[in-house]
């Protein structure tokens, strides 16, 4: 891609080393917006996860907000969410999580069924978020 087509794009980094093994970043800011890629629940900071899938739900989100704070946002920009979780039956263990972080903000979301890169994630949270309104 040549630099004029990432004029403006800032690239934000969680240090996880799979973003520089896979080819991503942990977030993109490109004008008004920021994407935060599909976040998984392990801790960055030690590369651990826990097998609860709330627990790893929070993490998630601990995770987002770090990042949507480094591109000069917080969780109440957020105006778009996809979370994939491995088993539907799971969700609702997620549901108090969810309406801590997000039941002031109430994006528009959507929850998918899939299976993820490792079998110790149960839970995956994708994010947009809009900073035009500051």
């Amino acid at each position: 891609m040549s630099a004029d087509a990432l004029s403006g794009r800032r690239l934000i980094s969680s240090g996880s080393p799979f973003e520089a093994e896979i080819g991503y970043s942990r977030a993109v800011v490109q004008g008004d917006w920021i994407f935060v890629s599909g976040t998984t629940g392990f801790d960055y900071s030690t590369m651990q996860i826990d097998a609860d899938i709330a627990a790893q739900a929070e993490q998630c989100f601990a995770n987002i907000d770090t990042a949507l704070r480094a591109g000069g946002a917080s969780i109440s920009d957020v105006v778009r969410v996809h979370y994939i979780v491995t088993d539907a039956a799971l969700w609702p263990t997620c549901w108090p999580v969810t309406q801590k972080w997000l039941g002031a903000v109430r994006p528009a979301a959507t929850m998918f069924v899939a299976g993820l890169q490792d079998p110790r994630m149960k839970i995956e949270i994708e994010v947009t978020a809009y900073l035009g309104s500051k």
